[in-house]
């Protein structure tokens, strides 16, 4: 009876938390985007309060809490300084750009593709791989549509403005009183479950500090592989594809196709007066092989680091937490899935280890190292 109770008590409480993500769904996402902030700074934190001193006096969690933003300013700041001119001048230049010499570059290896298409019967005779791609190139990457996108910028900044300033005030005081958060959360639970609510949001906010912390790693390591390679080897724009790449790679499995999709497509229009086999095709094949190798260090190297020892989780297990992630929400649910996960892993382990999926998900979690 007793364990009938605790369960009903849990279920209602998640009812009750669906309901509030449900109509202050806003509000909600900046208290959360605020609270992954404040967990990615803990280790700034701890060093402005450690290593700062003014003659025998440390600093305190408040002026800690304001470097830690400024540095945030800062990264940002050099993020813009660094890329927006890149990619204004891109989109200056695909704004410029003769779609049909793209077609045209093309139209030889696509006349060779339709070739093989015909002869196996994957198209019907008429049929252009070369005028769909024409077609394709001017439906999305038209000077309009580029006029349409900047537009859009531009009237949702008084918005962005408001959300900017929120998440700030609230990064500051996560950071500021670092379990403001938790305790907010413990006053909510039942009292005979504070115990229980303490160690699932201690375990919570070591495994996604562990877990965004190793995303920044990956970002920076994978924006360094890339964009170094990629000059080394004479490809233009390489700063803007290596970064770009490192954020789409966010996306697990779908983000290292659409970076390289998009590195080839940069490098084609960068290069249009080049001819195809001799010239352009050899930039084509080095910038593939650099992302071919990018894969292969991310998976080898990065993702078990970061996906299965900071979330303790089994690889297979995480794949499939990803697509179930893509089936309820696309891209977005891909890129929530684990944080998710983990943090139901986490409640599940406190509230419901009785029972033996429970156990069979978290054991892996007991393990410390």
């Amino acid at each position: 009876m007793k364990n009938i109770s605790r369960n009903i008590a849990i279920v209602v409480s998640l009812l009750i938390v669906a309901v509030v993500f449900y109509f202050f769904s806003s509000i909600v996402a900046y208290v959360l985007i605020a609270w992954v902030l404040s967990l990615i700074g803990q280790p700034l934190m701890r060093f402005f309060q450690q290593k700062i001193k003014f003659g025998k006096f440390r600093i305190g969690p408040s002026f800690s809490a304001i470097l830690t933003i400024v540095s945030y300013f800062i990264v940002f700041t050099v993020l813009i300084w660094l890329f927006v001119p890149l990619v204004v001048e891109q989109a200056r230049n695909l704004t410029d750009v003769d779609y049909n010499a793209i077609g045209q570059t093309l139209s030889e290896p696509l006349s060779q593709l339709d070739e093989q298409l015909l002869r196996f019967g994957l198209i019907e005779p008429g049929d252009s791989a070369n005028e769909q791609l024409k077609t394709v190139l001017k439906d999305w990457f038209k000077p309009t549509q580029i006029g349409n996108f900047f537009r859009l910028i531009i009237g949702v900044f008084g918005n962005f403005l408001i959300t900017l300033f929120s998440i700030i005030f609230i990064t500051y005081f996560f950071l500021k009183e670092q379990h403001i958060f938790s305790n907010v959360i413990i006053a909510l639970a039942p009292q005979r479950y504070e115990n229980e609510t303490r160690n699932a949001l201690n375990s919570i906010t070591n495994l996604l500090t562990r877990y965004f912390g190793g995303i920044l790693i990956q970002i920076t390591i994978i924006t360094l592989f890339v964009s170094l390679l990629l000059g080394i080897l004479g490809i233009k724009n390489a700063l803007l594809i290596g970064f770009f790449a490192a954020l789409i790679n966010v996306i697990p499995y779908l983000g290292p196709m659409i970076g390289a999709a998009f590195g080839v497509f940069i490098t084609i229009s960068s290069n249009l007066g080049l001819e195809f086999y001799s010239e352009m095709l050899p930039l084509l094949i080095k910038v593939v092989a650099v992302f071919a190798a990018m894969q292969l260090m991310d998976n080898i190297i990065l993702q078990p680091y970061i996906f299965s020892n900071s979330v303790r989780a089994h690889p297979l297990e995480i794949f499939i937490i990803i697509l179930l992630g893509a089936q309820i929400n696309g891209i977005v649910g891909m890129v929530l899935a684990i944080p998710f996960y983990t943090v139901i892993r986490v409640i599940a382990k406190e509230f419901l280890s009785e029972f033996k999926i429970v156990q069979k998900i978290t054991h892996r979690m007991e393990d410390k190292g």
